[in-house]
């Protein structure tokens, strides 16, 4: 009997954000950047690699480290602690049958936005041994553009190669505007007025072709999708920019480029017939705080970074994203939900959820681990930090333990979707220094079908009580009121 899946799809203990999925054989294999718990930084730790059977999408196996931060050249010599980070790789196929890792470096010995890298493997879950930089034909390094988040894919034999990065001038506020203006001015080593006047522009999503080598650029990149500063305003590019994370994928005789846009929680994507020029905005596929989803423009999560793409598996297509945990942009977990690809090549935008790659409902009985909700907020939900917001609640971690934490006052918890079939009891094991309330419902905003009278708590305590769930698919909404704190780490339906 096949196991549940459910959102995050890795253990709740792993941190695996800017996920790529590809089918190799009969497994999907998942690679993205390694994050750590309560992480001060992006990507501290070496890459690995999960697969699963394509039949079957709970039975996640991690194949272990597959690629040392140490095996980069810029490692050498240097302490630990000071290697590059690996920044959002993408893998494909080559034509020679071996697997091909591109990857970006990053760090405080590396020079912000040097040339893309390659690993080489045997087998797709490695392990990858370094094969070198992207480079020109007269062999000097690719440095056009800004060298970011490669995406690539084999097509038909000809291997295409996507980054970039397109942080608009205007997008941010009047605050941090001129911050980031600064940034890029020490980033490019140009004034922002050099910057705006560099045609074509710098700071968009380009793609070139590479050699047999896999290394190699045949010609120039060239930009296929624009940022905010090069957009036209009446497209749709200008509302929703191209700021990093290109995928691409190719459905049919369409070639669909997936990216997260200047809102900084959607993954957009954009059409064309050819691989290199004329594509098009079509819409957002996903925000991982539901902004936009049925017109909604609230944040019901932390509104953070946003990374992926999509795959068809076992004919199911599904678009990979991740979510931010801790209250930081750098504990990251990832998540997926399945979409619908329409005629006219649309893709609607969808929901998150709590099932993600369960392909249904989850059993309205047994115990589940309260981390999985796909909605938390408090009366304002946090924008991402460098820093903890220990006052918000938050999913985080602690002694390899991952629960809710710092529910406080109108916290709202939410998940997406139980089918309830004969539950009558309902369970939660919580601890904190708190007094009041949390109430059950089937909406944000719905009448409640129970309240579950919370006493103050030092220790891990199981809270159970009679509920009438009716049978039927439901989501399930709990909010507090009351006073203190309260952590939460399991509900229980029986």
């Amino acid at each position: 009997m096949k196991q549940q899946g459910y959102n995050p799809f890795l253990p709740l203990t792993e941190y695996v954000p800017d996920g790529e999925p590809h089918v190799f054989g009969d497994r999907v294999y998942l690679y993205g950047s390694h994050d750590r718990a309560n992480s001060d930084r992006f990507c501290i730790q070496d890459y690995t690699v999960y697969s699963a059977p394509v039949d079957d999408l709970s039975d996640w196996t991690c194949h272990g480290v597959t690629y040392k931060k140490s095996q980069d050249p810029r490692s050498f010599g240097k302490t630990p602690d000071k290697y590059p980070a690996y920044y959002a790789p993408d893998c494909v196929k080559g034509n020679d049958g071996r697997y091909y890792l591109y990857y970006f470096t990053a760090g405080p010995n590396v020079k912000p936005f040097g040339p893309l890298s390659v690993a080489v493997s045997d087998k797709p879950e490695g392990p990858f041994e370094y094969l070198g930089d992207i480079k020109n034909p007269d062999g000097t390094p690719l440095l056009k553009f800004l060298t970011n988040d490669p995406a690539v894919i084999n097509d038909n034999g000809r291997i295409w190669l996507y980054y970039g990065w397109g942080l608009g001038f205007d997008f941010r506020s009047k605050i941090l505007g001129p911050y980031f203006r600064w940034v890029e001015s020490l980033i490019f080593k140009r004034s922002t007025k050099e910057i705006k006047a560099t045609k074509p522009s710098i700071m968009n999503c380009v793609c070139v072709e590479l050699s047999e080598d896999m290394l190699t650029v045949k010609g120039e990149p060239v930009p296929v999708i624009d940022s905010k500063d090069t957009a036209d305003k009446k497209s749709g590019f200008y509302k929703h920019p191209f700021f990093e994370a290109a995928s691409i994928r190719k459905v049919d005789d369409l070639y669909y480029l997936v990216y997260s846009s200047g809102v900084n929680n959607e993954l957009a994507y954009a059409t064309s017939k050819y691989p290199n020029k004329d594509f098009k905005y079509r819409g957002v596929i996903i925000s991982n705080s539901d902004v936009g989803y049925n017109g909604n423009k609230r944040k019901k999560n932390l509104a953070g970074t946003i990374h992926g793409g999509f795959e068809k598996i076992n004919g199911q297509y599904y678009i990979f994203y991740h979510r931010c945990t801790n209250n930081t942009d750098f504990s990251r977990q990832a998540c997926a939900e399945p979409i619908e690809i329409g005629k006219d090549g649309t893709i609607k935008q969808v929901e998150i959820t709590s099932c993600g790659l369960n392909g249904k409902p989850l059993e309205g009985k047994g115990t589940y681990p309260a981390a999985i909700c796909c909605y938390l907020y408090d009366t304002k939900t946090p924008v991402p930090s460098f820093k903890k917001r220990e006052k918000h609640s938050r999913v985080t971690e602690n002694n390899g333990e991952v629960y809710i934490c710092g529910i406080r006052n109108k916290t709202v918890i939410g998940y997406k979707y139980f089918d309830f079939n004969g539950a009558t009891k309902m369970s939660i094991k919580y601890r904190g220094s708190v007094k009041g309330k949390l109430c059950v419902a089937f909406s944000e905003n719905g009448e409640n079908i129970a309240k579950l009278k919370i006493t103050p708590s030092e220790n891990w305590t199981i809270l159970t009580q009679a509920v009438k769930f009716p049978n039927g698919t439901k989501p399930l909404f709990l909010w507090f009121n009351g006073k203190g704190k309260l952590d939460l780490l399991e509900i229980t339906f029986e």
